[in-house]
């Protein structure tokens, strides 16, 4: 073990009273009346000491100013390394960069902004390029390129408007003769991502009385993740306009609770083919008291 390593860590005494010249050299750096107080002065190593001093900046809270002085080897004179602002244990900082394609977060797009691909974007793969072999993971597979050649269609790369019957019209048919596709990673992706909003596991789910798959409001998708999915067509739903998953459900179901038909009301009774006849005095011989003779009446002195 060496000497230097058997040395003693006390801070060496010319370095600490060296207060003044850290001062000094840290007023020269910072802008009038930052300097504050001496906080501290550390041991770096032999013969090298750090002075801390308060920085009263107020947009450095909790930061510090260190100045690092040492000296030669048996020489008295000490010298300034170097002056630094550092932050202290409750020093407000900023927050640790994250690039922007990891900040962006969905929603984030407004009109007018342009959001860029990777080129090795795992989401993506390439399309059908109109070669002869179509890419191993290409839903163009090998079993189309024969059947094809069976029914002796004419392959092209080349033709604006594809031949029918090729392999790059049967392409531009299925939607795969764009540039770049949906990887197997980018269509699990999503459909991970749908199922969490509209999936099984969420609560509207969880209490609907059946799932989707039996509901009249579900709007079939093809391709493959028709298996899976489809669009909700109910405008009083949760999920109107949604991707959902076939296991999903919710209180808006088309079967769930079929409101019964309101009774029809019978239809009125009225008989217009013959006439009542109202009498608007009664009948001498309608009460119960046998009508009197009119002589015996005017005898009585009535009228």
């Amino acid at each position: 073990m060496s000497a230097a390593t058997t040395r003693s860590r006390t801070p060496d005494r010319l370095c600490v009273e060296a207060v003044d010249l850290a001062r000094a050299s840290a007023e020269e750096a910072a802008a009038p009346g930052v300097v504050g107080a001496h906080l501290a002065a550390v041991s770096e190593g032999d013969r090298v000491v750090t002075h801390f001093f308060e920085c009263k900046d107020p947009a450095y809270r909790g930061w510090r100013w260190a100045v690092t002085v040492t000296r030669a080897s048996r020489a008295k004179n000490v010298t300034l390394d170097e002056t630094v602002l550092l932050p202290g244990d409750d020093a407000l900082l900023a927050p640790e960069w994250v690039p922007w394609s990891e900040r962006l977060r969905p929603g984030d797009m407004g009109p007018g902004d342009l959001l860029p691909t990777d080129a090795e974007d795992l989401r993506l793969e390439q399309g059908w390029s109109g070669e002869d072999a179509p890419p191993p993971n290409s839903v163009v597979s090998s079993e189309m390129a024969e059947l094809v050649e069976a029914e002796d269609a004419d392959v092209t790369d080349r033709a604006i408007v594809p031949v029918r019957g090729s392999i790059t019209s049967v392409a531009e048919e299925l939607g795969m003769r764009r540039a770049r596709v949906l990887s197997r990673y980018g269509l699990h992706s999503a459909a991970d991502r749908w199922d969490e909003s509209f999936g099984a596991k969420t609560a509207m789910a969880q209490a609907a009385p059946a799932s989707c798959v039996s509901c009249g409001f579900l709007v079939a998708i093809g391709g493959s993740l028709g298996q899976a999915f489809g669009i909700c067509a109910n405008e009083f739903g949760p999920a109107d306009g949604h991707l959902v998953s076939l296991s999903y459900g919710c209180g808006g179901h088309s079967e769930a609770a079929v409101m019964p038909k309101p009774p029809r009301p019978a239809p009125p009774v009225l008989d217009s083919m013959a006439t009542d006849e109202f009498l608007l005095r009664p009948a001498p011989d309608s009460g119960s008291v046998p009508a009197a003779d009119e002589e015996i009446l005017a005898d009585l002195g009535h009228s």
